[in-house]
């Protein structure tokens, strides 16, 4: 069963500042996620899709940002490059507890040289 579906999409060039602050970088992204030697236009991409993955499953899961940080929620792929999402902290309680211990999370990831699109699935 669907318990909720999330969809977000956001501007590549916003990233810029966070990809020369490394501050912003660790607030929002987990250690896991945080990646060097990319040229520019490739992290702006990769950060933006992930940054809207975390929109997205912050709607699927109906409970906006306000009880876990994003930094507990890692965006990463498969060995063969299939995106998924690991959980900590409070997110992975909050999400437990609302979708249960056998709720899965679906993933998709967008990207072109202006925006990036995330689309997320919660199914239980």
């Amino acid at each position: 069963m669907i318990y909720g579906v999330g969809t977000d999409i956001s501007e590549v060039k916003r990233f810029k500042k966070w990809i020369e602050n490394p501050g912003l970088l660790n607030r929002f992204f987990n250690q896991s996620e945080i990646i060097k030697g990319y040229p520019e236009s490739k992290a702006l991409e990769y950060y933006s899709s992930r940054f809207s993955c975390k929109e997205a499953f912050a709607k699927a899961l109906g409970t906006g940002f306000t009880s876990f940080s994003l930094s507990e929620i890692s965006v990463v792929k498969d060995e063969n490059g299939k995106p998924f999402m690991k959980l900590s902290g409070n997110a992975e309680k909050l999400f437990r507890e609302r979708c249960g211990d056998s709720a899965v999370i679906h993933v998709s990831l967008s990207h072109e040289k202006e925006y990036s699109a995330a689309f997320v699935v919660i199914e239980n």
